[in-house]
């Protein structure tokens, strides 16, 4: 009898194993296909991938979208208008790929909640043959960047929660990160409604190139347990006391939390 309820309990063990792990492939899936959705400007169907919670929302440049309109606002309406003149999809000389790699994802106890670690190096651009038509002119650039994302189980399906994407540097592809201005690309800094397509909310201490604060870890180190101590957070100048730098980076949670 005791060997039937130990099989019992190695069944349910492995069961909960595989259920784990087969939730991180999905999480990790679900940001794979918002890349490839994201890379040919298909802005709806990148929307239609976030949860309808209150709580959803996407964090990008410094500012904050809420709600699942605030998602529609940043991308059916911002990114479409701006890149490809308001139409889902993408247009003839205008790159804009979004590789998502070195994906951590990690599943909540309850197997409802996930967060994940992403990072993208984008390649961007337009073609010569359109540098008179399309409103970015001729250009070419660069980007990488960090996504802390979480994710919500809901009916069955993951969905993207709460996503934070980190643009780390953007450089000209001619001149490189090397010599990159600062506020190369300008922080958000209007709210909706005074701004039709901008943020609810702007975020603190927003950070770009060469600003190299971490961005923070939603794990703890994977051997000693321990979380990152703040200063090592920081990004002083060379040689200089980190309480100099600017205060570390801090990821966002649901008000509900």
């Amino acid at each position: 009898m005791g060997s039937v309820e130990e099989l019992a309990k190695v069944v349910a063990r492995l069961q909960r194993e595989v259920t784990r792990l087969s939730d991180q492939e999905e999480v990790r899936k679900l940001q794979y296909k918002y890349g490839y959705y994201l890379d040919k400007c298909l802005y709806k169907e990148v929307a239609e991938l976030y949860s309808d919670h209150p709580d959803t929302c996407v964090e990008f440049l410094g500012g904050r979208y809420n709600g699942k309109d605030g998602v529609k606002r940043l991308y059916v309406g911002r990114f479409s208008k701006a890149f490809v003149n308001g139409r889902n999809g993408p247009v003839h000389g205008f790159l804009l790929d979004h590789p998502q790699i070195q994906g951590i994802v990690d599943i909540n106890s309850e197997g409802t909640r996930a967060k994940g670690r992403f990072r993208s190096m984008m390649s961007a651009g337009t073609h010569d043959s359109v540098k008179d038509t399309h409103p970015r002119g001729p250009v070419q650039w660069w980007e990488g960047g960090i996504y802390e994302n979480e994710y919500i189980k809901e009916d069955g399906t993951w969905k993207i929660f709460r996503l934070k994407y980190f643009p780390f540097w953007h450089a000209t592809f001619e001149k490189g990160w090397s010599h990159t201005k600062p506020n190369y690309v300008p922080f958000l800094s209007t709210m909706y409604p005074d701004d039709p397509n901008g943020p609810n909310e702007l975020c603190e201490h927003p950070m770009l190139w060469p600003d190299t604060r971490v961005v923070p870890f939603h794990y703890e180190h994977p051997v000693t347990g321990e979380p990152m101590a703040d200063d090592d957070l920081r990004a002083p100048e060379f040689g200089k006391d980190p309480s100099t730098s600017l205060p570390p980076l801090t990821l966002s949670a649901p008000r509900s939390q």
